[in-house]
């Protein structure tokens, strides 16, 4: 029997005001949305002025991060498995509207387990890859020394 540690509400809540403020402080509008490790949502947050598109991408993108245990900006970067030669190659395909291969979907990780996803959409790449890494920060912070969160942008599992 293993146990399992399992991402809510509160948690989730900690980062997305962590990304607001992070998005706030780069001046971009941006939707942040954190999952659980199936990749269903717990919570979203579409800030004002944010994009109307930017709600199902930032879902595609948690919902990705989470379950292909990977930052998604690591999809198409050469080499990576989403090119031509990749072996996933066409992936996106095969979940219209689920899966999302570009910027913006970062897995969260806590002692060594990927137990969820964020992703972020609204801003240029770098503003959402980093408003997902100040996410993941707080939820460092808010657990403190008990637990390990991965908080670097290129996370593979």
């Amino acid at each position: 029997m293993k146990s399992v540690l399992k991402l809510e509400l509160e948690e989730a809540k900690v980062m997305i005001e962590a990304g607001i403020e992070a998005a706030r402080a780069a001046g971009t509008a941006e939707t942040i949305c954190i999952v659980d490790d199936g990749g269903y949502l717990i919570a979203l947050e579409r800030m004002n002025g944010a994009r109307n598109t930017s709600p199902d991408m930032a879902i595609a993108k948690a919902f990705t991060a989470s379950g292909h245990r990977r930052s998604t900006h690591l999809f198409t970067q050469p080499g990576g498995p989403a090119t031509i030669h990749g072996e996933a190659f066409g992936i996106h395909a095969m979940m219209p509207g689920k899966f999302a291969i570009f910027v913006g979907g970062i897995p969260i990780v806590v002692n060594g387990t990927v137990i969820g996803g964020v992703g972020v959409s609204g801003g240029a790449g770098e503003d959402d890859i980093a408003v997902g890494v100040a996410a993941l920060k707080a939820l460092q912070r808010h657990l403190g020394n008990s637990y390990t969160v991965l908080t670097e942008p290129d996370i593979k599992k």
